[in-house]
């Protein structure tokens, strides 16, 4: 028998869930999902959600409250009559009334392996730490922010490489397999849940322009970490001279290298970089209003000689 579900969630992250939830005979009763936002050139056109979009090609109704403040929202969610709600990367907190209204409460797929990284930014936050390894977390919700008990834990190895767009997509698609094995041990009564511990606790705080700026006076591996964990969005940057104006350069994959010199100082014709210690070879770049490009072919349009300084 299958589940009466309510779905909350917004960007592309949680679009797989949504799909897999539908595609394993759940009834997905409604979709919440943030409202839409000015989008186009000149910020004119409303532009709906990833989510939303799919909800639309689906055939679900989907809901876009900005908050759950009104009585009528909340008699609304209510009035769906769902056995749960799952939700995946909304983007709101969600008051005990709601939390309440399901038969058997509302499951979050969180990316990070709670209590490590509760909050808003997760993947970006263990990349740049510089962790081994995350995972996706399916818990129960209650009215702390990712406070919940644990039913379900998939690990991730974090390459030495990785970016946070390429671990997104991977816990993005093994969040979606443990939502739905979630959910059918949920709807057999076998779902197990663990609280979480303690100690341990660390908190993702959204990412902050004013951390974007590259510091090569940081270690090599921190310079990468930096790098990877902030690609491709929004990118971490330096500022170069290019046709004698300063101009921002975004650096969208690195890797680590030999060589020694003066923190930003460029060693070589192929991009490395000296850290504070050691070195990092920049691989893939991306000037303003431009596509990004591998280092050679960025060369082949900027130049940026040996001797050259990144501040």
């Amino acid at each position: 028998m299958a589940l009466r579900i309510i779905f909350m969630g917004t960007p592309d992250f949680s679009v797989p869930t949504l799909r897999a939830l539908a595609d394993a005979g759940h009834e997905v009763v409604a979709i919440y999902s943030q409202p839409p936002r000015p989008g186009g050139r000149r910020g004119l056109d409303l532009k709906k959600s990833p989510v939303h979009q799919a909800a639309e090609e689906l055939g679900i109704e989907v809901f876009t409250p900005l908050n759950f403040k009104s009585d009528e929202d909340r008699q609304i969610f209510s009035s769906h009559n769902a056995d749960v709600a799952v939700v995946v990367a909304y983007g709101l907190l969600l008051p005990e009334e709601v939390l309440n209204a399901p038969r058997l409460g509302c499951y979050n797929g969180h990316a990070s392996l709670l209590p490590r990284w509760r909050g808003a930014a997760p993947i970006q936050r263990a990349i740049m730490a510089g962790d081994p390894q995350t995972g996706m977390n399916i818990m129960q919700m209650e009215k702390g922010l990712d406070t919940g008990p644990v039913a379900l834990v998939r690990k991730v190895t974090i390459g030495a490489d990785m970016t946070a767009g390429e671990l997104h997509d991977e816990l993005s698609d093994i969040g979606a397999k443990a939502m739905v094995d979630a959910m059918a041990l949920l709807e057999a009564g076998d779902l197990e849940l663990t609280a979480q511990p303690e100690d341990g606790v660390v908190y993702a705080s959204k990412i902050d322009k004013a951390e974007t700026r590259i510091d090569f006076d940081r270690p090599s591996t921190d310079v990468h970490n930096h790098i990877r964990g902030l690609a491709p969005f929004p990118g971490a940057w330096f500022e170069l001279q290019i046709n004698g104006k300063p101009e921002r350069v975004k650096v969208l994959a690195t890797s680590l290298a030999k060589g020694e010199g003066r923190p930003g100082d460029v060693l070589d014709d192929t991009l490395t970089v000296a850290c504070a210690r050691g070195a990092v070879r920049l691989t893939r770049l991306q000037k303003a209003g431009g596509k990004p490009l591998i280092a050679e072919d960025f060369l082949r349009g900027t130049a940026i000689p040996a001797g050259t300084r990144l501040s």
